[in-house]
């Protein structure tokens, strides 16, 4: 541990590196530790035994170094430049020089940290075409990668269930802390009864060789959008993990990008690999593997824990729980209908848009259906009496009458809904709940609510805009009368949110309430 430490404080210091930079900045894994010159980084790792990698010899540190860069050069050439011995003479640490090697490191070009993927979606600058290329960039690499028998048997059921049984063995440990007993048993019953019902698929995966030497650790952070794109830090540790059906590593960034509430860039990043590759059969896959990759990342955060070099456990603890609970909404695997009720001006419509980019769902909305049932343009304003003519209770009642058609239709192509209306009548929001019962979906009612005083100016500016909705101040003032009050669920299907709160927070209170254990 204490020459450990004094390497760590050496390479911290600006003089020891040859470029001179002005500063240097550690960055840590389970695995690695990272600093960053400016220029260049330089990757050293960790003399560690996690069961599944094996570091504790220099001499095989130095193999896997040479590992590292000759695997990633596949997809990121430019980046990967040499591995570099770290020597030690009189006490002194030197990068290169004469005195005896003591540790080895990988050398690169630093890559610019805010063109990575997983600081862009923070920052809402990933676009579906950017998702898109990388699917395409994915697809040609697949196409070229190896495979021979050797490979492919990574593919066969009984491999796949060796990595998911060492999960299993390997996060028992972590039920109480990062995973509870019921989601841990549930997860794993899922696991192991897929991989049983579906071994004609998977064994058809391998015999049309579509088990290859890929990437093995494809998460947002390590795609960069720089000159051209760049996809870094593949598993050099453990063949077997980089052997694995084309299907498991799409599934492992379409995982990452739902993970963001980016189910929309999740939709588009598989539709353009499917379109790339031909591959229509990775679409039965998508879910199980998409499970796999969480569990298999909620193992990684659980496993810092244990490191003495990682300070900031609540970071790990948090993240781990993210994943495992992302794991479980997969093997559990139900449609889910929303209705967002509330009154007029409260952004119901906007809360459904949300959730439609975040959770993938399809989106219904009365003002729109309304406008198609009375076949006038969504656009065209109708500031009628209240309650009457389309907003009569006559024509509202069919309004809903077809929002629940739409949203069977969907339900019953496996696709999961929200409803966008006021539901201000409870007979509505229980038909919405038969309706979920019935088609043996999750149910939740999403009650908007607001400050009156930003409802009043939100409906005046939207009277000057062009807006499907036809609500103003007189109408807001009519349903305030009118809505009856929801009481009619539990505490778990009826979410209150205020709106005024940034829609990333509403997004992800939402998420915890639906998806926690």
């Amino acid at each position: 541990m204490s020459d450990i430490a004094a390497l760590v404080e050496a390479l911290l210091r600006p003089e020891i590196y040859p470029h001179r930079p002005e500063q240097v900045r550690l960055v840590q894994t389970q695995m690695s530790f990272i600093f960053l010159t400016g220029d260049y980084a330089y990757k050293v790792k960790k003399p560690v035994n996690l069961g599944y990698l094996d570091y504790t010899t220099l001499e095989k540190r130095r193999f896997f170094c040479h590992q590292e860069v000759e695997l990633n050069r596949r997809l990121c050439p430019e980046v990967y430049i040499e591995v570099v011995p770290v020597t030690r003479n009189r006490g002194k640490f030197q990068l290169g020089g004469d005195g005896k090697v003591v540790e080895y490191a990988v050398k690169m070009k630093q890559l610019p940290q805010e063109r990575m993927m997983d600081r862009l979606l923070l920052a809402d600058s990933v676009t579906e075409e950017m998702v898109s290329a990388v699917a395409r960039g994915l697809a040609a690499f697949h196409d070229k990668a190896a495979t021979s028998p050797e490979i492919s048997k990574y593919g066969e059921p009984e491999a796949i269930k060796v990595n998911t049984d060492e999960n299993f063995n390997q996060t028992e440990k972590y039920i109480g802390t990062t995973i509870s007993r019921p989601t841990y048993d549930f997860i794993k019953d899922y696991t192991n009864s897929f991989v049983e019902r579906n071994r004609p698929l998977l064994q058809k995966r391998v015999s049309e060789g579509r088990i290859r030497d890929c990437h093995g650790d494809l998460h947002a952070a390590h795609v960069c959008f720089t000159d051209g794109i760049c996809i870094y830090d593949c598993i050099e540790f453990n063949d077997r993990f980089r052997y694995c059906d084309v299907a498991s590593e799409i599934a492992f960034l379409a995982m990452d990008l739902d993970r963001f509430y980016r189910a929309d860039l999740s939709r588009a990043f598989v539709s353009a690999y499917v379109e790339a590759s031909g591959d229509n059969d990775a679409l039965q896959l998508l879910n199980f593997y998409k499970c796999y990759r969480a569990y298999v990342r909620g193992k990684v955060e659980s496993f810092k824990l244990d490191d003495p070099f990682i300070t900031d456990k609540d970071i790990a603890l948090e993240a781990a729980k993210s994943y495992f609970r992302l794991a479980h909404r997969y093997a559990r695997g139900k449609k889910l209908l929303l209705i967002v009720a509330g009154l007029v001006g409260t952004g119901k419509t906007t809360i459904a848009q949300a959730l439609a980019r975040s959770f993938g769902l399809g989106v219904i909305s009365s003002d729109v259906v309304r406008k198609e049932l009375a076949g006038i343009p969504p656009t065209e304003r109708r500031f009628e009496p209240i309650s009457s003519g389309i907003y009569s209770e006559d024509f509202t009642t069919r309004t809903y009458r077809e929002l629940f058609s739409r949203a069977e239709k969907l339900l019953k192509q496996g696709e999961s809904v929200v409803l966008d209306a006021s539901f201000k009548k409870r007979e509505h929001r229980l038909e919405a709940k038969r309706l979920a019962e019935k088609m043996a979906a999750d149910f939740a009612a999403l009650e908007c609510v607001l400050d009156e005083h930003t409802i009043k100016r939100r409906l005046e500016q939207r009277v000057r805009e062009d807006s499907i909705s036809d609500g103003r101040w007189e109408v807001y003032l009519a349903q305030k009368g009118e809505f009856e009050k929801i009481n009619e669920f539990s505490f778990q299907e009826h979410i209150i949110l205020d709106t005024a709160q940034p829609i990333s927070n509403i997004v992800g209170m939402i998420a915890q309430r639906l998806w926690s254990e």
